[in-house]
């Protein structure tokens, strides 16, 4: 017997299998965001092999937009639902009419879609999945009693019905633009996914499971120290929850912003400051992601199992995107940024997902500690078979003349993992949680206050190491060694 008129999403995955275990919401939760993490990376490898110039799928989420990395953002149809599109007292001194999505609106790229209050569906969190290649849906449910379940399915008969409820409520809720959406996902046909997709999504997803157990005994010795279970840490759940609650509304905030942004009947001083609210709420939002991802890391038995997905990437690339933001973010804060770069940028062996948002928040928090008119230098060099990049305060453009050293800037602890400084008010995550954040990504981050310079920041990344190189003679590779221990030292 449903819930309500209409069967939830929870309902329609429930009776396509035999049983549907209840568990802590903790569990679930945790089985929900590795899930949604694999699906993110399975839709980054399917669709980098379509053409990038037309929309290769639609994905329908609740109750905030899911996938913010820039090449699915450009690919997907994305259309969330909400059972409250706007909170005016929360997010706006103003009155907003609840129909903040017309038609005319929500044919973009990003859509926002309203259900009714007492739905049920109101309390789940679920995305569905269409591309060419294969259907996807996958729910987090609460339930009354308090537990919670995580389910999800390839099947196109599953998937099917789940639209078919979700699209009854759109008639319901917005019959016009019913026909546009049915017509979308119908273009997605439902056929049954090739094994192949379903064994990669498996992969992914145990690749994002967290290790039962550490064996701290043969962690390197550059590694940070392993921290107290998560059992014993009350304030890193808090943390969690926490970046999960600011993420939401930010999201919403900023899809409705996108929105607006792109009529063409607003003045150009109003275009301009939905542009500042999109920029600041993009800030937050990948702050928000970095603070969620540490306090997880830190929820993990060993920081070892969350190296996933390391891949040879071109950090030329990351750069030529990261360097302009923070450059707009220095000049903000009166201080000047100067870059050094090699000729030819090396091939490193890291996170793509993850590299620019760790090195963008530890430049945010290295701005942050400087004093205005300050002058920084971002030195990218190879070291043996890494790659170093150092962050370091400079007293003039000139990098031959040493700046006069400053004192180390107070920062105060705030549980396990973050730093408060009461000179600028900012809220940072502290050395080790972002030592283990560059642990994560394949890096490692040393932090030293040197005399003349304060204090310096080097990030060291592996390189790409070519067959030829691994086939080198025993002398060379003694000299790479040497050469990077004097680097490092």
């Amino acid at each position: 017997m449903y819930e309500w008129i209409l069967p939830s999403l929870s309902e329609v995955l429930a009776e396509s299998q035999s049983s549907v275990v209840e568990c802590s919401p903790a569990k679930a939760e945790r089985q929900w965001r590795v899930s949604l993490a694999a699906t993110e990376h399975l839709l980054l490898n399917t669709l980098a092999t379509v053409s990038p110039d037309a929309t290769q799928g639609l994905v329908l989420t609740a109750p905030a937009p899911l996938f913010s990395q820039p090449k699915l953002t450009q690919s997907l149809q994305t259309v969330t639902f909400t059972a409250k599109p706007f909170n005016p007292l929360a997010l706006m001194p103003f009155q907003m009419p609840v129909a903040i999505a017309t038609v005319d609106e929500i044919t973009p790229q990003e859509s926002v879609l309203g259900l009714l209050p007492a739905d049920p569906l109101a309390s789940e969190q679920f995305c569905l999945v269409f591309t060419e290649k294969f259907r996807l849906v996958l729910v987090l449910a609460e339930h009354k009693n308090g537990k919670k379940t995580f389910s999800f399915s390839f099947e196109p008969e599953v998937v099917q019905q789940a639209w078919r409820s979700l699209g009854a409520r759109v008639m319901l809720t917005n019959p016009e633009f019913f026909v546009d959406l049915d017509a979308l996902v119908q273009k997605y046909s439902p056929v049954a996914p090739d094994y192949r997709t379903v064994i990669q999504f498996s992969q992914l997803l145990l690749q994002q499971l967290p290790e039962p157990e550490t064996d701290t005994g043969n962690l390197p010795l550059s590694s940070p120290p392993p921290l107290p279970p998560s059992s014993s840490r009350p304030d890193v759940e808090l943390l969690q929850a926490f970046a999960h609650e600011v993420r939401t509304p930010l999201t919403t905030i900023r899809t409705m912003t996108r929105l607006l942004l792109k009529r063409r009947d607003l003045p150009a001083n109003v275009l301009s400051r939905l542009e500042i609210i999109d920029h600041e709420c993009t800030e937050q939002i990948d702050r928000m992601e970095l603070l969620f991802k540490a306090a997880e890391l830190e929820t993990s038995a060993s920081t070892k199992s969350s190296r996933t997905q390391l891949t040879p990437m071109s950090l030329d690339q990351v750069l030529q995107q990261s360097i302009p933001r923070w450059q707009q973010a220095a000049h903000r804060r009166n201080l000047t940024l100067d870059v050094v770069l090699p000729q030819q940028l090396p091939t490193v062996v890291s996170n793509p997902t993850m590299l620019d948002q760790v090195l963008t928040g530890l430049m945010e928090n290295f701005t942050r500690s400087l004093p205005s008119g300050s002058h920084i230098q971002v030195q990218v060099i190879p070291a043996g078979d890494q790659l170093k990049l150092q962050l370091s305060p400079l007293q003039c453009k000139d990098t031959s003349k040493p700046a006069t050293p400053a004192p180390p800037p107070i920062r105060k602890a705030l549980g396990q993992l973050l730093m408060f400084q009461p000179e600028t008010g900012t809220i940072s995550l502290n050395i080790a949680a972002t030592k283990h954040l560059f642990q994560a990504i394949g890096g490692k981050l040393i932090v030293r206050q040197r005399p003349h310079y304060g204090e310096v920041l080097t990030i060291f990344l592996p390189l790409e190491v070519s067959s030829q190189q691994k086939s080198g003679d025993g002398r060379q590779e003694t000299g790479d060694r040497r050469r990077e221990t004097g680097v490092m030292n």
